[in-house]
């Protein structure tokens, strides 16, 4: 996917903002198309393709969180959040119904870009087809050609980034990976980014693969360091 092929989806009530963001992804050569509350967003979404959405937490009509929550049951579209609001527990929300990053405003134009490039590559890495063994621990079962992961025989959904960190830990199973370690992992660098990003899609995996998330099986916490997989 070129730059000029890629489409995004531009989620912000505030026309000050839509100006200033879709003037940078136009120079480089991103077809944008803006929605200016939640119900339009879901609107446009189901009239075009797209390979990257831009969601702002707060909105009118239908807030951040809720259009992500939709947007995810019906896609694994890459979704960065917005978030004007500094506390941990907005920080992310977006997080916690299947956006795979976040950015805190105010932000620079080179951290925006940044990321917007880092979500687009890794959506293009999503759909291309690596020829590995698939990984089995236990009734677990991580295909990584397939991206697919299985438990006791039955799919599990897992987000792009979930994906990729459960396969970052299974492959180095009881080796301890660090937060910066998985973030440089599944976003190629660790700046402008809080570890604490890490922690909530492990809480995410955990969720959706553990019998009780707190006393786990498969995926460990070493406090102070990071997570390992089971050996």
């Amino acid at each position: 996917m070129a730059n000029g092929s890629a489409r995004i989806l531009l989620v912000d009530d505030e026309q000050s903002i839509q100006t200033l963001l879709s003037y940078p992804l136009r120079k480089d050569g991103y077809h944008v198309t803006s929605a200016l509350d939640g119900s339009e967003a879901l609107q446009r979404f189901d009239e075009g393709r797209f390979d990257l959405v831009i969601l702002d937490l707060m909105l009118p009509r239908l807030d951040g969180v809720e259009v992500c929550r939709q947007l995810r049951s019906r896609s694994q579209v890459p979704i960065i959040m917005l978030t004007a609001k500094g506390s941990e527990t907005d920080k992310v929300a977006g997080l916690e119904v299947g956006a795979d990053d976040y950015i805190t405003k105010p932000f620079s134009m080179r951290e925006f870009r940044s990321r917007v490039k880092a979500a687009l590559r890794r959506s293009r890495m999503g759909g291309e087809v690596a020829e590995e063994e698939s990984i089995e621990s236990s009734d677990l079962t991580i295909d990584f050609g397939r991206r697919m992961v299985t438990l006791q025989e039955e799919e599990i959904r897992v987000t792009y980034v979930e994906f990729e960190i459960l396969g970052a830990l299974a492959r180095s199973p009881g080796r301890v990976l660090a937060r910066e370690t998985l973030l440089e992992h599944v976003w190629g660098d660790s700046e402008y980014r809080d570890p604490r990003t890490v922690d909530v899609h492990i809480r995410h995996l955990r969720e959706k693969l553990e019998q009780d998330p707190k006393q786990p099986e498969f995926l460990f916490t070493v406090r102070g360091v990071g997570y390992r997989f089971k050996e």
